[in-house]
């Protein structure tokens, strides 16, 4: 099956690794032209055949994300696709542990960074007429992860937000959708006990994790004109894990 994306530009946030690098490479070999926005930009521009363009960007705020956007659309022209991948876990243990600072930054990431990132090509999507926003929360957004509730809360918060933006869209050719995946082979497990690993494991019933090669894949279709249908949705990738 054809993803049509050949030529198409993309943003990609938390581009240099994880998740968000597979979803990068996954659009360059369909053809698109990926921006890659990350802290850290110098992972990304030595790999000129993955990443057009690359951005130093917090998402968290406002001010760079303002500069990066203004700088990609010099570099490319502006954006057909934005995927908003950047996030933290935060710390994993009961939230009667947490400290304000250790919540708000998780917040700070996972929520504002997406509002601020969305919101920043809003304007040119709206001008065309046509887009494609893709956030990738987490199946946490729907079920809860006792240890990581902040991260949990976060996620949840996407949900609701690109439900509410895709409707607030309509009737237009920009679509709004999640990709929810279960606990997946990136960076964060850095982040999290092992304790917390096994356990999140064990809740799959395919009894693995989920590979970066799979969101990758299930965010170029969500992405492509394919998908042209759907909007404020949630797209699982659980193992079946999922039960709505």
């Amino acid at each position: 099956m054809s993803f049509d994306l050949e030529g198409s530009r993309v943003v990609v946030t938390g581009a240099a690794r994880g998740i968000g690098r597979a979803i990068s490479v996954r659009f360059s070999e369909l053809g698109a032209q990926v921006c890659g926005w990350d802290l850290r930009s110098d992972l990304m521009r030595s790999e000129t055949s993955v990443f057009k363009h690359a951005e130093e960007v917090d998402v968290s705020d406002e001010r760079s994300v303002q500069r990066a956007s203004a700088s990609t659309l010099n570099a490319i022209g502006g954006a057909d696709v934005v995927v908003a991948n950047a996030g933290v876990n935060g710390p994993t243990k009961p939230t009667w542990e947490y400290s304000v600072e250790e919540w708000q930054r998780v917040i700070d990431v996972n929520l504002t960074g997406v509002f601020l990132t969305t919101r920043a090509f809003l304007s040119s999507m709206r001008e065309k007429g046509t887009g494609r926003l893709i956030i990738v929360a987490s199946i946490s957004g729907k079920e809860g992860n006792p240890g990581a509730c902040a991260y949990g809360a976060t996620k949840a918060g996407v949900i609701g937000y690109a439900k509410g933006l895709a409707r607030e869209l309509l009737p237009s050719g920009i679509t709004v959708n999640c990709i929810a995946p279960a606990i997946a082979e990136t960076d964060l497990l850095k982040e999290m006990s092992d304790d917390y690993i096994e356990d999140k494991r064990s809740r799959i019933p395919m009894k693995r994790l989920c590979s970066v090669r799979e969101v990758a894949d299930m965010a170029a279709w969500v992405a492509s004109p394919r998908c042209s249908f759907t909007t404020g949705q949630v797209f699982d990738l659980s193992g079946g894990r999922a039960t709505y």
